[in-house]
């Protein structure tokens, strides 16, 4: 019996100790103030320039308080943006008004971004390593420390639930659920073809790490990542990347013939092995669709730059028609596809020269945060439907014969009339894909994550007070509480997913208020919208800077396919639309 009671002193004292060892841990610098152990009792925290003062930096200077005052909740500000359409009609007709509001919303988004990086998964402090060393990605809040007595710091159960469980009770779909907004899987396709350039997260050495040797929209996937991808790839006459003609049309060339490695399981065959700059692209038709797209795009646009400069060079060709492609790509990202995502009625523009008279950073890190929150699996149907053909998952995944069975015409035309799903609200990853989900906590727990809570504070959302007000249900909030214990310990990616969505929203405020500063700030920040290379020389006269300033996601599709163009739609159309895009495709 003493030893028993000798045991419980033990126990009590290392629980104390725990809980006193770092007194950070309970995160008690607010307002984005950094805090510093001083011992395991004591800390002090970093006010410098958060406009906060006080031993935890809660007590606002004038100024702050002010504009704290004035300043509406985030929730506010989406429903303006969302609603009395006659109004921002106005607006988007006064050129002078429309500037200054996307100039605002470029601004107030982008400097919520740290620039330069601050942290990694390995330093929750600032060191030259964090900022100089590429291959990691970046972090905007510093993991939670490892001496912490809960794995979310103080709050919570001693250990988190089991992933597999987790995602089964509150991530699996039960039924499918279309998302309100009309999204479509063109759109679905576009976020996963998109954002593989710079998501690339290096497994060997772990998921802090990224193989992308660019943070940002460089087209690596579409020319390969490294130097000598690049040239396998290239034709090396005319500027343009290889290809094939299958049915009259160009298709990617094959692995056997330029030698690049890409991931094809042994029963794909050799003919229908396409190459293309991202090694993954073979998993699904929808992302080879966008592939080849973009691979006619770029010889078209050769072909454009040679018929205006006849005597230049190869070299010079190729590098001149990927600015355009970079150009072309963030104009459709922001004006069409973030657009869709907003469901705004003012309408983003475009225009790098709202920032020049700004304070601004040419250059960007892509977080790791950023990755997590991307994972958009509730997107995906429950199967695929192709003209009048029916796929399964099994069917779908590394078909690349769908492509020129179908031809990318019909393929266009398909997506853009299935639904998408809703990504907010739980219970809405596919059953065949939920494995990537469970990959997703088990990596977030390996980065050791704050809570959701934690990453609301740090984009001026109000924390959740409860997990009703989190879910804005009963039953889901009933399986968070069991298995977190307390809603301060709700991780990031779970919390993301079971948020309750924004009114006939496909995201809840949270991914949102997350996602667009990291969005807006990768584009933006990109060379080619600074002063030095935002000039039509850049793009090779005026033909060219014409090319990205026109660019749609629309365009881009009616100049790359043969015959009658298809309807590229972000959003399944309504009667309405569906006229409105068919007299567009008749005046290109």
């Amino acid at each position: 019996r003493s030893m028993n009671s000798l045991r419980a002193v033990l126990l009590l004292l290392l629980a104390l100790g725990a809980s006193v060892c770092n007194p950070c841990c309970s995160w008690p610098c607010q307002n984005r103030g950094v805090c510093t152990s001083l011992g395991s009792d004591s800390y002090e925290c970093d006010c410098t320039r958060t406009g906060y003062y006080g031993q935890n930096c809660s007590t606002p200077e004038f100024f702050t308080w002010i504009k704290m005052t004035l300043k509406p909740t985030p929730n506010t500000v989406h429903y303006i943006l969302t609603h009395f359409k006659g109004f921002w009609n106005i607006v988007n007709s006064i050129s002078f008004l429309r500037d200054a509001i996307m100039s605002y919303v470029l601004t107030s988004r982008s400097h919520m971004i740290d620039s330069p990086p601050t942290y990694n998964a390995d330093y929750g402090y600032k060191s030259w390593e964090a900022y100089s060393n590429l291959s990691y990605y970046t972090r905007t809040l510093p993991p939670v420390p490892e001496d912490c007595p809960t794995p979310m710091g103080v709050k919570g159960k001693k250990e988190l639930p089991d992933a597999k469980e987790l995602a089964e009770k509150l991530l699996m779909r039960r039924k499918f659920i279309p998302d309100p907004q009309g999204t479509s899987l063109m759109f679905a396709f576009f976020a996963q073809h998109f954002t593989h350039q710079f998501f690339k997260s290096d497994m060997k050495n772990g998921p802090a790490f990224t193989m992308a040797q660019g943070h940002g929209v460089d087209l690596s996937h579409i020319y390969g990542g490294n130097l000598a991808r690049q040239h396998k790839l290239r034709l090396f006459k005319d500027g343009k990347l290889k290809y094939q003609i299958l049915n009259g049309e160009v298709y990617p060339p094959t692995v056997k013939e330029v030698g690049v490695e890409m991931h094809y399981p042994p029963h794909v065959q050799e003919s229908m092995r396409f190459a293309v700059g991202h090694e993954a692209f073979g998993l699904v038709p929808g992302l080879m669709m966008y592939a080849t797209i973009w691979l006619r795009e770029h010889n078209r646009v050769c072909d454009v730059l040679k018929e205006v400069h006849p005597y230049w060079d190869d070299e010079r060709l190729f590098q001149t028609a990927r600015l355009i492609l970079i150009g072309e790509t963030i104009k459709i990202v922001i004006e069409d596809y973030v657009q869709h995502l907003s469901g705004y009625n003012f309408k983003l523009k475009f225009d790098p020269e709202l920032l020049f008279n700004q304070r601004f950073q040419y250059q960007n890190r892509i977080s790791s945060e950023f990755n997590t929150l991307y994972h958009w699996h509730p997107l995906m149907p429950d199967s695929f439907h192709i003209e009048e053909k029916e796929y399964s998952y099994k069917e779908f995944v590394f078909n690349t014969s769908v492509l020129t069975e179908h031809g990318i015409n019909n393929l266009v035309e398909s997506f853009s009339q299935q639904i998408a799903g809703r990504v907010a609200g739980g219970r809405n990853v596919p059953g065949p894909i939920l494995y990537v989900a469970i990959k997703s906590i088990e990596t977030s727990r390996q980065m050791r994550y704050q809570s959701l809570n934690e990453y609301r504070k740090r984009f001026n959302m109000k924390p959740y007070a409860s997990f009703e007000d989190m879910t804005g249900e009963k039953e889901m909030a009933a399986v968070l509480e069991e298995m977190y214990g307390h809603i301060d310990a709700v991780e990031l990616y779970t919390g993301l997913l079971v948020e309750k969505p924004r009114h006939n929203g496909i995201f809840g405020e949270t991914m949102v208020e997350m996602g667009a500063p990291y969005s807006l700030k990768g584009l933006m920040g990109n060379a080619i919208c600074s002063p030095e290379y935002w000039k039509p020389s850049t793009f090779g006269g005026s033909v060219g800077f014409n090319i990205v300033n026109t660019a749609s996601l629309q365009k881009l599709v009616c100049d790359n396919v043969r015959g009658p163009c298809p309807l590229a739609s972000l959003r399944v159309p309504d009667c309405k639309t569906r006229i409105y895009l068919f007299l567009l495709v008749i005046v290109h």
